[in-house]
């Protein structure tokens, strides 16, 4: 089957991730975000490319001597790349062992999608925009239940060092209140690594 792409990125340095990594950036995600950086992974004509598992594994193993001599590897992004959940741990089965794996989700995604990359994921980078259901669905245009319930059960599955929870202040969205609000609803569930940015944007205003 092949796999809708917005883009393949080498040589990334110390970036969403350990050493080498390489960025694979999956078309297609459920938010509509009002401020979107990939707004080429929501149109139609925004594929780059159609690959395949094994043309993805071909196409980056060529910087294997980078990721292994680092402890680099892939980056998964998107859109959203959990809704490719199966093909990435197809891909994860078949790359070799010592390559990191790197997730970059919404976590917008059914429980089965998460599930299914447990076993091979190294770190994740959740982008959670805001915990407060009005401000998430303001500025994503969807509910954000499937979010915290899929936060809930990863807290109980995987060692919670291997997750980074992004809290973004969103111009005409959020505020610094809102965000320190987020970030002690998820200590309550027993997050503890943050990182707090600002969406720097010519149409915030």
């Amino acid at each position: 089957m092949s796999i809708p792409l917005i883009g393949i990125c080498r040589h990334r340095l110390v970036t969403d991730g350990q050493g080498v990594t390489t960025l694979v950036a999956f078309h297609g995600c459920p938010l509509r975000c009002k401020y979107c950086l990939n707004e080429q992974c929501l149109r139609a004509d925004g594929v780059w490319r159609r690959m395949t598992v094994q043309e993805i594994l071909d196409k980056v193993a060529v910087d294997d001597l980078y990721y292994q001599a680092t402890n680099g590897g892939i980056t998964f992004g998107g859109g959203e790349p959990l809704l490719r959940s199966e093909e990435i741990a197809e891909f994860c089965k078949r790359c070799p062992m010592e390559w990191q794996i790197y997730v970059e989700t919404s976590l917008n995604v059914e429980r089965r999608a998460v599930e299914a990359v447990v076993p091979f994921v190294d770190h994740y980078y959740i982008d959670v925009k805001d915990m407060n259901p009005d401000i998430y669905r303001r500025y994503t245009s969807i509910d954000n239940s499937r979010v915290l319930e899929n936060l809930r059960w990863l807290s109980n599955h995987v060692d919670l060092e291997k997750v980074t929870i992004r809290l973004p202040l969103i111009p005409n969205y959020n505020t610094p209140k809102d965000r320190n609000k987020s970030q002690k609803q998820l200590e309550a569930i027993g997050y503890k690594n943050f990182d707090h940015f600002e969406y720097i944007t010519p149409n915030a205003g």
